[in-house]
């Protein structure tokens, strides 16, 4: 259903309730917000998610409530998005929130963490299970209310100068690669880069890094980085979903009337929502142009893949053992996952795996 489309249910439900739109629309007050995104405009997935959430705000009470959207560095560079909202600066922003593990790891666990949950299963344990609880508690030390706002699934490997054939193929390898991943692989002797979208390729163009991850083909094809990296590896298992999300400052979040409280929640979960179905529809066409253009797809090996499950765990372990609030996250994480992965087994994963394999070829 589009945006539109759903909002004029909406005003149809409320007038068979005997609640008339435009009484709800001169009693609600004229508001101006502004929202800082963690992304540059030339992303339209992940930029255009904070404009549908503006403007699902702006349509639903005919344009009394404003939410005007800013790209990373307009306001504040894309990596402080979450410090203009605790702060005060802006109302809300659109961000990462694996982006501020250096404040406090705890943050990359409702984002995205090496093998950690799929999409659906993130947005099961957010709506159904403790993860939208257990984030606005964790964030309330940072004046923040959260509201998820977007996926990208699945993501990929990243780009390579070279090809990795041997966990010891990391070892000195500089690496643009968010959150808590950099981490993991500092155990195998790579050296992450935290570096934002719109500054990854002439990073990677200079050779002041060797390889670098963003998302996945739609995104890596419109930044370009096949022409200056030839290797493009899968899976992502850094990030096996990541979640972005709608972050609002508590004051302005206390208050709002209800009814825009309601409103903000529906915007964000209908960008989260909008965000996922483009990479979902345009991730295969654009992976297909990116083979043509000559990148290389490279799967990571069995060997590579274990050793890296082996460096997650560790740092996990040794993570809790220091950080409270990490180990009551990632706890309840890894008890939903499991139980997650049962079903996968049994329906989901069995179903795909005939689908693809059953598939016409081109």
């Amino acid at each position: 259903m589009k945006r539109r489309d759903f909002l004029k249910a909406a005003g149809v439900g409320l007038t068979a309730s005997a609640v008339a739109a435009p009484a709800i629309a001169q009693s609600a007050p004229e508001l101006r917000w502004r929202l800082t995104s963690s992304f540059p405009k030339s992303l339209d997935t992940l930029y255009g998610a904070a404009e549908t959430f503006s403007r699902f705000c702006a349509e639903a009470t005919d344009n009394k409530f404003q939410v005007q959207t800013f790209a990373a560095g307009e306001i504040v560079p894309g990596l402080q998005a979450a410090d203009a909202v605790s702060n005060g600066t802006v109302e809300a922003c659109h961000t990462a929130s694996y982006y501020y593990i250096g404040k406090d790891p705890t943050f990359a666990l409702f984002c995205a963490v090496p093998f950690g949950l799929n999409s659906r299963q993130q947005q099961a344990w957010w709506y159904d299970g403790d993860g939208m609880k257990l984030m606005n508690e964790f964030t309330k030390k940072y004046n923040i209310v959260n509201h998820l706002a977007g996926n990208t699934g699945c993501q990929m490997g990243g780009w390579f100068r070279k090809e990795i054939k041997e966990v010891s193929d990391f070892n000195g390898l500089k690496m643009r690669i968010g959150g808590f991943a950099g981490n993991v692989l500092s155990k195998l002797g790579l050296v992450p880069q935290q570096i934002a979208g719109g500054d990854i390729y002439p990073a990677l163009e200079k050779g002041t890094i060797d390889a670098a991850e963003w998302v996945g083909p739609y995104d890596d094809e419109k930044l370009g980085f096949h022409k200056v990296a030839q290797y493009y590896y899968y899976p992502g298992w850094w990030e096996g979903a990541t979640a972005n999300h709608v972050m609002v400052n508590s004051q302005k979040w206390n208050d709002l009337p209800k009814t825009y409280q309601a409103i903000v929640a529906a915007a964000a979960a209908y960008a989260n929502n909008e965000e996922q179905a483009k990479y979902d529809a345009r991730n295969p066409a654009a992976l297909r142009r990116l083979i043509a253009a000559g990148a290389q797809l490279r799967p990571f090996s069995q060997p590579v893949m274990e050793a890296c499950l082996k460096a997650a765990n560790e740092v996990y372990t040794e993570t809790s053992a220091k950080n409270p609030d990490f180990k009551k996250v990632y706890d309840s994480m890894v008890a939903f996952r499991n139980d997650e992965y049962l079903w996968w087994q049994v329906a989901e994963y069995t179903y795909d795996t005939f689908m693809i394999r059953s598939r016409p070829r081109a």
